[in-house]
């Protein structure tokens, strides 16, 4: 194996659990390698890397990261300079609810097909259940007017779900729910993390973070 000289991002563009990893490694200024992975054919070298072969994966000198949440507060713990970490505990409590309840239905939603057991529209409802529970929470963010790590762990997914049916979504009446993805969507760290970058190869230079999203 190469000898180690930085953190080594393998992320997917595209991935919600990738995006916000990505957001909160911008928001901490913690310059990576970062390695956009094709996940139909993943290199040998992030398969040796990540435990469970999927992104995000975040490789450090003496161990790996592989859950998005854990690079989230790994990340922040190096260096939150917005004070992204400062939130009540149930700001956790929602993430655990995103990336389960949510997430299960989320997925029961966009690919039926995977799921026939399913009534797609019931697990449709099943995800508004809880996006009216932010509807209720935000002001105009979560936890007040400012960002926190749940604001950014939860808006790559509440994104995802709205693009299954645009239309039917923003026909709803959670108007802070649209006012605060809406503004997510437009704000130039989204657009700068969501920058397309080749797929990575063996023989290609670093593609550093520095490079890409704060040059």
């Amino acid at each position: 194996m190469p000898e180690f000289k930085q953190p080594i991002l393998y992320s997917f563009r595209r991935c919600p659990y990738a995006i916000r990893a990505r957001l909160a490694l911008f928001y901490a200024r913690i310059n990576v390698e970062i390695r956009e992975i094709v996940l139909r054919e993943k290199p040998k070298e992030f398969l040796a890397t990540s435990p469970s072969g999927t992104v995000p994966s975040l490789r450090l000198k003496m161990t790996v990261l592989d859950e998005s949440l854990d690079i989230m507060k790994w990340a922040l713990g190096q260096n939150d300079p917005t004070n992204l970490m400062e939130m009540p505990e149930y700001g956790f409590d929602l993430i655990s609810e995103c990336d389960g309840n949510f997430k299960r239905a989320l997925d029961r939603t966009k690919y039926p097909n995977r799921f026939p057991d399913a009534d797609p529209v019931q697990s449709r409802d099943e995800a508004s259940v809880f996006l009216y529970k932010l509807e209720n929470t935000l002001s105009p963010n979560l936890f007040g007017a400012n960002m926190s790590i749940a604001d950014l762990a939860i808006l790559p997914f509440v994104r995802q779900f709205a693009h299954i049916d645009q239309v039917w979504f923003y026909d709803q009446d959670w108007i802070n729910l649209i006012k605060w993805l809406d503004s997510f969507k437009q704000s130039s760290e989204f657009n700068k993390i969501m920058t397309k970058i080749h797929p990575w190869q063996e023989c290609d230079s670093p593609v550093m973070f520095s490079d890409l999203y704060w040059s």
